[in-house]
């Protein structure tokens, strides 16, 4: 079908939602078999112990979990903070976490420790804007040392439905903040894949058939992925992921290949949860031809959901790239 849909369903029991645009699959969710905490979830952690040269803190998080914070300045063993996961964790590594704790809703973000109220850049209407802000205020006129920001999703919301959205949301940040425990405890679980889905995919039409993503799913068991012109490979090692593209055609295909994969990339590792380091083995072209190639990769991951950076080309002629650990592999889910 043409337009965005959304499919919730289930994978071995486990919530599941895909998004498809006009019949192609863009964005995937399953949640994991284990008690792996997700994106999103709060802690109360308790510092544990810094780590010389790297300027980080390891901490407690409860359930027996490790916590990372990449920067432990002003804080010392024995300090208890909110913190929250900002990405995933390998089984018995330590879960990468920050103390700037956001409660998303669909329509806002409550900001702690960031006063004011705030709309979305992508909502230019001014009209639309001073609505959605005199709803914000007199939903919550007294905010303390706490922000609100309204989401794109908010535009055209009436005001009961919004109003009630940033009450449920303020809420339930304040009982958080509130918790004064001492030692180290989840506070909340981040959101399921369906949950998920609800808050940040606006869709034309939300259906329950899996079947209709399931072939698409399937096919990303294997590294194989068709370009039209070429073939790309993308394969997982320890210490990086490898992407390859393989090519018939010599001289101008080079570029041609590559450009299809520019423009494929970023949809192929956010459905196969990949991120890290990323190599990239391209097609033969001349050197000449690098910032066009350049150009449509950052064009291609300027929409994408996942933050990517565009690192440069090696000695080799590889192109490489890192991306932050957000989701978990496909190929532990399925």
């Amino acid at each position: 079908m043409k337009g965005t849909q959304v499919i919730l369903g289930h994978h071995d029991g486990r919530p599941a939602a895909a998004r498809m645009v006009d019949g192609i699959l863009d964005d995937l969710l399953i949640d994991g078999a284990d008690d792996r905490p997700p994106l999103g979830t709060v802690f109360r952690a308790v510092c544990d112990r810094p780590v010389k040269g790297q300027g980080g803190m390891f901490l407690r998080l409860g359930d027996g979990l490790t916590g990372w914070h990449r920067n432990a300045k002003g804080m010392a063993p024995g300090q208890v903070l909110l913190v929250q996961v900002t990405g995933h964790a390998e089984a018995g590594k330590a879960v990468p976490v920050t103390d700037r704790v956001l409660f998303k809703s669909r329509y806002c973000i409550v900001t702690p420790g960031a006063p004011g109220v705030n709309v979305a850049r992508s909502l230019a209407d001014d009209e639309e804007r001073d609505r959605l802000l005199e709803i914000a205020h007199e939903t919550l006129p007294e905010r303390g040392d706490h922000g609100i920001i309204l989401r794109t999703a908010c535009e055209g919301v009436d005001a009961a439905t919004l109003a009630e959205d940033l009450a449920q949301t303020w809420a339930l940040a304040d009982q958080v903040l509130s918790d004064w425990g001492d030692g180290p405890e989840r506070l909340i679980d981040g959101p399921d894949a369906h949950l998920l889905a609800w808050r940040d995919w606006q869709a034309d039409d939300v259906s329950e058939d899996w079947e209709q993503a399931a072939d698409q799913i399937e096919a990303l068991r294997v590294p194989d992925v068709p370009l039209g012109v070429a073939t790309a490979y993308i394969e997982t090692t320890r210490a990086l992921i490898a992407v390859d593209v393989n090519t018939p055609e010599g001289g101008a295909g080079g570029l041609k290949a590559n450009l299809a994969l520019a423009r494929e990339l970023p949809r192929q590792l956010r459905l196969r949860g990949l991120g890290g380091q990323i190599v990239l083995d391209l097609a033969p072209m001349p050197k000449k031809e690098r910032r066009i190639f350049e150009s449509a990769l950052r064009q291609a991951f300027k929409t994408d959901v996942v933050e990517t950076s565009l690192i440069g080309w090696t000695p080799l002629g590889h192109f490489e790239l890192t991306r932050r650990r957000e989701r978990r592999p496909l190929e532990e889910l399925l």
